[in-house]
């Protein structure tokens, strides 16, 4: 019998830590702030539905692309070289990034500022931010290289070694994290609502982003260490 079932027949409630989430009162949480957010953002605005677009489109893209490399080395004979092909679809990924950026920058700017953001100790937040993202973002590239950044694995351009050195000892996910604090920091910047808004949203297509990626890539190593023993 275990302790659970002990304390249940002794008639004791077992609990969750605080109580469990369904004891929390959620009719109590203070949403004013969020409500006054979403206040100042245009959902209707068709640059705020390109800006989500391109920032949902982004990490699906990628994702789609290299997990139908890795099944039918389709684009590594297209272009005749993995390492090329790999190198053709980071160039694309940069680009589309690029156009990521701009298009949230367009939004951002075409929409009001929010005046609880617009002071001088949340500037300086969002510049720090945007440089400790930053930061992480180039460390990250040159720890892994271009071909390690964008994907490489999946043409089978594989690592001899796991990269535990900064900044991945502080992160499993240092280009993803350090991407969103950097457009967190321009939103702060900007004292922009609608930015914080798409910062929220690529936050959360990374988090879906990492979820599928992480295992796959641990699936592909794997089938390295498998085929190095039967040799």
């Amino acid at each position: 019998m275990s302790v659970s079932d002990t304390l249940a027949n002794d008639n004791h409630v077992v609990l969750d830590c605080c109580g469990g989430l369904s004891n929390l009162d959620y009719s109590k949480v203070d949403m004013s702030l969020l409500g006054e957010v979403v206040r100042h953002v245009d959902v209707s605005d068709p640059r705020f539905c390109v800006a989500v677009l391109a920032v949902l489109f982004n990490p699906f893209f990628w994702n789609v692309v290299a997990r139908w490399e890795h099944r039918t080395r389709g684009l590594s004979r297209l272009f005749r070289s993995p390492s090329l092909a790999c190198y053709c679809l980071g160039v694309l990924i940069i680009l589309l990034n690029v156009y990521r950026s701009h298009s949230m920058a367009v939004v951002m700017k075409a929409q009001p500022r929010w005046e609880l953001l617009d002071r001088v100790e949340v500037f300086y937040a969002g510049a720090v931010l945007m440089a400790a993202g930053g930061l992480l973002v180039l460390t990250s590239f040159l720890s892994l290289g271009f071909t390690g950044t964008f994907l490489g694995d999946y043409f089978g351009i594989l690592m001899d070694e796991p990269v535990t050195g900064f900044p991945f000892s502080l992160t499993e996910n240092p280009m993803y994290w350090g991407s969103s604090a950097t457009y967190l920091g321009l939103a702060l910047i900007g004292a922009s609502p609608v930015g914080l808004v798409l910062t929220a949203v690529v936050f959360l297509s990374y988090a879906v982003a990492i979820a599928f990626e992480g295992p796959f890539t641990q699936q592909i190593y794997r089938e390295r260490s498998q085929r190095c023993k039967h040799k």
